[in-house]
């Protein structure tokens, strides 16, 4: 590095964000049942194309889709809730599901590693697009996961 800061993009990059976009905060409360994934990518969709961010719609598709398909695999049947908000010039989203507690932190790590192997095509598809991804625990008696990506715009066409 050469004096700047990592991350940060080239000023050739910068992308001016619709003002639409600055007011994206919705969450989606989903039943935990199978059908939640497609539930996610329709929302999704909808959410971006009504806030003018179409050039996103694909990937945050996938990744709200993948981040219910795993929660789905862990906690079947169990409420989650899904949170797409534009903060700080980029896409988040976020979700939250109940996933018990572990009984020690070795097999909380364990849980977190097989969730994490399951999420290979989300991680492949931020990190194809400069983002990032991770989890959580959230931090309540009763348990529960915190799952996001964290998607930048995409740079402008050239």
């Amino acid at each position: 590095m050469t004096g700047t800061l990592r991350g940060l993009r080239p000023v050739h990059e910068v992308r001016r964000i619709p003002r639409e976009a600055e007011k994206l905060n919705h969450s989606i409360r989903l039943p935990g049942s199978a059908y939640c994934a497609g539930s996610a990518r329709t929302g999704v969709r909808s959410l971006l194309t009504r806030h003018e961010l179409p050039d996103l719609c694909d990937t945050a598709a996938l990744a709200a889709s993948e981040l219910v398909a795993c929660a789905h695999r862990f906690t079947p049947g169990k409420e989650m809730v899904l949170n797409v908000r534009w903060q700080f010039d980029a896409l988040r989203v976020v979700l939250y599901d109940q996933h018990p507690a572990h009984s020690s932190p070795e097999a909380s790590e364990e849980c977190r590693g097989r969730r994490s192997r399951r999420m290979w095509l989300l991680a492949a598809t931020v990190d194809a697009c400069g983002g990032d991804w991770g989890l959580t625990p959230v931090l309540t008696p009763a348990g529960g996961t915190k799952a996001w990506a964290l998607l930048p715009p995409p740079p402008p066409a050239r």
